[in-house]
């Protein structure tokens, strides 16, 4: 199995900057793509980014393309979602997730991502 853990969220104004990091244990040949959701009260889950299995794709939302980045480290065990200019709407638990197929482009569906982090909640005030 694969185990993820979350860690880097907090609460911050409205143009701040926060770096959210995801470090994956155990099997690491069950870890393909690697990416992000998140959930606000009374929302559906949904995608934010994600990177392939080597770094060389990523997909993001059009709600933050621009100003987040996703990046994962040369052992593939980690990965980093740098978020600046951070807005209200931005407020969620944002949660981790693992894809174990190495495919080309990683996808946006959840239904995909086999294994989750417990999540990290991120506050933006206006």
């Amino acid at each position: 199995q694969v185990q993820l853990v979350e860690s880097g969220g907090g609460l911050v104004q409205a143009g701040d900057s926060l770096r959210l990091s995801c470090a994956a244990s155990g099997r690491s040949n069950m870890i393909g793509a690697m990416g992000w959701f998140r959930q606000a009260p009374g929302k559906e889950r949904e995608f934010v980014a994600t990177i392939s299995f080597i770094g060389a794709s990523t997909r993001y939302a059009d709600s933050v393309q621009g100003r987040f980045t996703l990046s994962r480290d040369n052992d593939k065990s980690k990965v980093y979602l740098q978020m600046n200019s951070l807005k209200p709407e931005d407020t969620a638990v944002y949660l981790c997730a693992a894809d174990p197929r190495r495919i080309w482009p990683p996808s946006t569906a959840a239904t995909y991502y086999n294994y989750w982090g417990q999540g990290t909640q991120v506050t933006v005030s206006s």
